[in-house]
């Protein structure tokens, strides 16, 4: 089929970096004019700092529901990677594939739906800076659903995704006592040398194997070269692949930062998981099933490192699928493109999917 991009252009040209208030609204307010058009009802979860997050319902029927899931916002300030182009395979520009292309696909298979009912749509506003907003409004909602398709972007070969890690993000602050270094060294306790230890420690849990990494991506502390330090600081993130070692890390995470490696020295732990771990389930497979079935198509699947609001939503017992939008890449930099062959190709397999839904799974 051949597509007409000139509405994901509108999309795209407003920015809607998460920060960006009024340009996130903005590219809500079109969603919800499209949306509204084609029969469904918004609620609005308004907020100060960020763009609102939208609910779209639609008409219902007896039997299971279905949550389209997205978000709205971009990782690009104004100024820093703006506008749209194309040519004969590609779509370039902010948010192309992470994920207006994604919102999108979901607006076209509507389109190419009849009598829709029991399909809804969330879209959120802060999932780029971790969805601490609206967390624990998709969870909610997440439980009133018995399906949850996720419109991130899909992999390279079509794969959906099936499993994500799960991510913490976690700030230790290390307390010591600050002496001159020259005359009174040994009165002094050394928040950065508890730091140094604290590092390597937390550092020696990553598991390749397992999936499991750590990664202190910054550290702070000290007054100067001649003061034995009395504060500093550790941030890092944990991502692992499966409850068990997300309970495991966790405890490993307590005993580390309670610990004094320097004796004298005093440490707190603040932060926490942003996204639990999305596993398989039979559940999943069981919904991957019935698309497959509903769509007439073998769907590769895979399995992804990053985290999305379907993490949420799978922790929220929903079986939930995610990579439903189309394939690109360079997301989060100046190089984001969007595979024209893959855009089309998602809007024909979503249309087939909610077809099916509605066709089999409603009365």
């Amino acid at each position: 089929m051949s597509y007409n991009y000139c509405e994901l252009q509108e999309l795209i040209e407003i920015n809607s970096y998460t920060k960006n208030k009024k340009g996130v609204d903005q590219c809500g307010h079109l969603v919800r004019q499209k949306l509204e058009t084609l029969g469904y009802k918004t609620k609005i979860f308004e907020r100060e700092k960020f763009g609102d997050h939208l609910w779209f319902t639609s008409h219902k029927k007896a039997g299971k529901k279905m949550l389209l899931l997205g978000h709205l916002d971009t990782v690009f300030p104004p100024g820093t990677f703006e506008g749209f182009r194309e040519d004969e395979e590609w779509i370039y520009g902010p948010g192309v594939c992470d994920m207006k292309g994604g919102i999108m696909v979901m607006i076209e298979a509507l389109r190419n739906q009849k009598n829709i009912h029991n399909i809804d749509l969330f879209l959120v506003s802060d999932e780029e800076i971790g969805s601490d907003d609206s967390r624990s409004i998709t969870y909610e909602l997440a439980k009133e659903y018995d399906y949850c398709l996720v419109f991130e972007a899909a992999g390279k070969d079509g794969q959906i995704v099936t499993a994500r890690k799960g991510i913490g993000t976690f700030y230790v602050d290390i307390t010591g006592k600050a002496a001159h270094a020259g005359n009174n060294y040994a009165q002094g306790i050394d928040a950065n040398q508890e730091a140094a230890h604290k590092l390597l420690a937390l550092s020696h849990l990553t598991n390749l194997e397992l999936g499991t990494t750590i990664n202190v991506g910054r550290i702070e502390g000290g007054i100067g070269a001649n003061t034995i330090s009395p504060q500093a600081r550790l941030i890092f993130e944990a991502r692992f692949t499966s409850s068990a070692q997300r309970d495991q890390i966790l405890d490993e995470i307590a005993q580390i930062v309670h610990t004094s490696f320097i004796p004298g020295t005093d440490a707190k732990l603040d932060g926490g998981l942003q996204r639990d771990v999305m596993e398989e389930t039979p559940e999943q497979a069981q919904l991957l099933h019935k698309i497959e079935q509903w769509s007439s198509t073998n769907i590769p699947t895979e399995h992804r490192g990053g985290g999305s609001d379907a993490n949420i939503a799978a922790s929220a017992g929903t079986p939930t699928l995610d990579g439903f939008g189309p394939y690109g890449d360079g997301d989060h930099t100046i190089h984001e493109r969007a595979s024209k062959k893959s855009f089309e190709e998602r809007i024909e397999l979503t249309s087939k999917v909610l077809a099916g839904f509605m066709a089999n799974e409603t009365e």
